[in-house]
């Protein structure tokens, strides 16, 4: 912690004392990312050492060396490249159409009154339902194909980012507001110049949220009787009792989680660089 010296003051017996103002020190770039790493290398030390020690058998989960070797061998029989390219594009196309649901929800229900009468309490009752609970009646409805799949991940997707807006919505200062509409902005302008803008915290934070839930719903999508795709992967390999390469799997869905939530923390630093200002975070 850094020390500033501020301007004497008086005390009660009359002697002068100069108070003493602690602010946050920055911590530096590459500390941060050592300590971020920790927890995951400790893990993977644990899992290693288990493994040679013979208390976690093959049958049980593969070593890490055998998970590396199976990741390598479905990389270069290009089955890893292919389940990638079409689970990222389920989960991308799921969670593009939730956040977009989301925040146009959270919009009306948030910013006018009737929008939130009308709708505020059917989404909320929804958001309440399991959406694991929604797979049987999806296959029903859309069939096997990939509709039911991508609109699990978009239900699933959905509720987190409504939320997110419409609490930001709701809290933007009635001023604010008022000032825009005096200088003759519409309701529509109002909205995206005045409202959003100052939602942005929350709505980043709901996006986090959708991301991370589009990973949890891909994987229950894909378990709807998937032909290609991770799911796919996961399913022939526990059909054969191949612990090294549910181990891949299961690794890469925590990466792509990971990786998603990497990304929306740079993103918040390009559009809120006041929040990483003075060591903030």
């Amino acid at each position: 912690m850094t020390t500033v010296q501020a301007p004497p003051l008086v005390a009660a017996h009359g002697d002068l004392i100069t108070p003493r103002v602690r602010l946050p020190r920055p911590r530096p770039r590459g500390v941060a990312i050592a300590l971020r790493a920790l927890g995951p290398l400790v893990i993977l030390a644990v899992w290693w050492i288990a493994s040679a020690t013979g208390l976690l058998t093959p049958d049980l989960l593969a070593s890490p060396p055998e998970v590396l070797r199976a990741a390598g061998k479905l990389w270069d029989s290009g089955q890893l490249a292919d389940a990638l390219r079409v689970s990222l594009g389920r989960a991308g196309t799921g969670l593009l159409f939730g956040v977009l649901t989301g925040l146009v929800l959270g919009v009306l229900t948030g910013s006018w009154r009737l929008g939130e009468d009308l709708l505020d309490s059917a989404v909320q009752t929804l958001r309440a339902l399991p959406f694991l609970s929604l797979v049987p009646l999806f296959m029903v409805w859309f069939g096997i194909g990939e509709s039911a799949r991508i609109i699990l991940i978009a239900v699933a997707t959905t509720f987190p980012m409504y939320v997110s807006t419409f609490g930001a919505v709701r809290n933007t200062d009635p001023k604010l507001m008022e000032a825009a509409r005096t200088f003759g902005l519409s309701r529509t302008a109002v909205v995206a110049r005045v409202v959003l803008p100052g939602a942005l915290p929350a709505l980043l934070s709901g996006l986090r949220l959708s991301t991370t839930l589009s990973v949890i719903a891909l994987i229950a999508a894909e378990e709807i009787n998937s032909t290609a795709g991770l799911g796919y992967l996961m399913a022939q390999a526990q059909n054969f009792s191949r612990t090294d390469i549910l181990s891949v799997i299961i690794l890469i869905y925590g990466l792509l989680g990971l990786l998603a939530d990497i990304v929306i923390r740079a993103l918040e630093r390009v559009l809120m660089p006041w929040r990483t200002a003075g060591g903030v975070r």
